[in-house]
């Protein structure tokens, strides 16, 4: 197996140096454990490993927290934390008590659930970093940077780039970015994804909520899978999947506490209304999208009618990640108006509006940016736009709308 560097290591380490715990949550299977056990190596501090996988463990982190760290001493680094919420109040009256940055490693696989003991308890004294699946720049071992529509900063991205061909970048997409696909663990896609549905989602998804049949769940997903990249729509995906509205929404917030999916928001502020309240769903890893609409192949997906919409979702994601990987918060929208026209990505930043559009051709027309034009009403600023697209190097129309290739995200 040869290890992929991480883009959030130096991040994860800064943090590490500053707080007293540092709580890195995502999806299983993504490379969470992997990483930290990298970087505990490396800092020489023998930190201790444990898992609440183990049973044993687990019990009696629930059942006698104290005792379990005066076991397991700092540094230590606990392993799918999310079992054992009662730990926190005792973390807390440890590290109060001997402020040492670093003292406490944490990792968790399900987001929400983690974060209500987290808040309750250890506010102020913990830090919070998201790892998703791998990123391009991962994948192409690129230093890895917020996404920023900045002339110079893309330049930058553009000479380290080699250039990605249309074909490339449906195969990434297509191949997705769990670690056992791109590390030489495992070559077979629909083995790797199978057996990820079946025993981490559907293991988790039981632990929240026990009660649901795994057969209507996967359709669920299934219909889900099919409407990424488009506009949230509960009736659409509970007609596809055969069960109630009410279960979808009750499903959708399982697969996001989980990591699976996420959404963008519609973008508005006093003097820019917002028209449409709907987000727009998108799932973190889009081998995982292509798995579950069954496309056998990035040769298909290129050509289906699937692709503008994967490749919406597969740029919205990799910005997301970009900031996550440097422990920041995107501030990233959409917009559309009363008449239905609608700016794909909003970025917010520095006072000002960033204005993209994704679309899948190579030579995009600069018509397509006069949607950009519907956010002069608004009270920020609104400042230099971008095409997203499959052209093979990064050109402009003018100095205030750039084409950007899909590669330099």
């Amino acid at each position: 197996m040869v290890y992929i560097n991480r883009a959030m290591e130096q991040t994860f380490i800064r943090m590490s140096e500053q707080f007293k715990v540092v709580l890195l949550t995502g999806p299983r299977q993504v490379g969470k454990t992997t990483m930290l056990k990298k970087l505990a190596m490396e800092e020489d501090k023998k930190r201790e490993y444990v898992s609440l996988d183990d049973i044993n463990e687990r019990n009696l982190a629930k059942n006698d927290p104290k005792l379990f760290l005066q076991l397991h001493k700092p540094p230590v680094f606990i392993d799918e934390v999310q079992y054992a919420p009662e730990l926190f109040p005792y973390i807390k009256i440890y590290v109060d008590e001997h402020q040492n940055p670093g003292d406490f490693w944490l990792t968790g696989s399900q987001i929400f659930k983690l974060m209500e003991g987290v808040q309750e308890s250890l506010a102020g004294r913990v830090c919070l970093l998201h790892m998703s699946p791998l990123s391009q720049s991962e994948i192409y071992d690129f230093p890895s940077e917020p996404f920023t529509v900045d002339l110079e900063s893309l330049l930058q991205r553009n000479r380290r780039s080699k250039g990605v061909s249309i074909e490339e970048v449906y195969k990434c997409i297509w191949q997705g970015g769990m670690p056992a696909l791109l590390n030489g663990t495992n070559t077979e896609h629909d083995a790797v994804y199978g057996s990820y549905i079946s025993t981490y989602i559907d293991r988790d998804v039981r632990e929240i909520a026990d009660k649901i049949d795994s057969l209507k769940f996967l359709r669920f997903i299934t219909a889900t899978a099919a409407i990424a990249g488009q506009m949230l729509n509960y009736k659409t995906i509970a007609d596809l999947a055969d069960v109630s509205v009410p279960t979808v929404k009750n499903w959708l917030n399982i697969l996001e506490r989980l990591g699976i999916i996420f959404y963008l928001h519609p973008f508005a502020n006093n003097l820019l209304k917002r028209m449409v309240s709907k987000p727009k769903l998108y799932f973190y890893d889009c081998g995982l999208v292509c798995y579950l609409t069954k496309w056998q192949s990035s040769e298909t997906l290129l050509s289906g009618a699937m692709s503008g919409a994967i490749l919406e979702n597969f740029v919205v994601s990799e910005i997301v990640k970009s900031y996550q990987n440097a422990g920041k918060t995107p501030y990233i929208y959409y917009y559309r108006d009363k008449d239905n026209k609608e700016i794909d990505i909003v970025l917010e930043s520095d006072g000002g509006l960033y204005p993209l559009e994704v679309k899948r051709n190579s030579m995009p027309d600069v018509r397509l940016t006069k949607v950009f034009s519907l956010l002069d009403k608004a009270s920020l600023e609104r400042r230099t736009g971008g095409i997203i697209c499959l052209a093979d190097r990064l050109s402009a129309f003018d100095s205030q709308n750039l084409i950007i290739p899909v590669g330099l995200i």
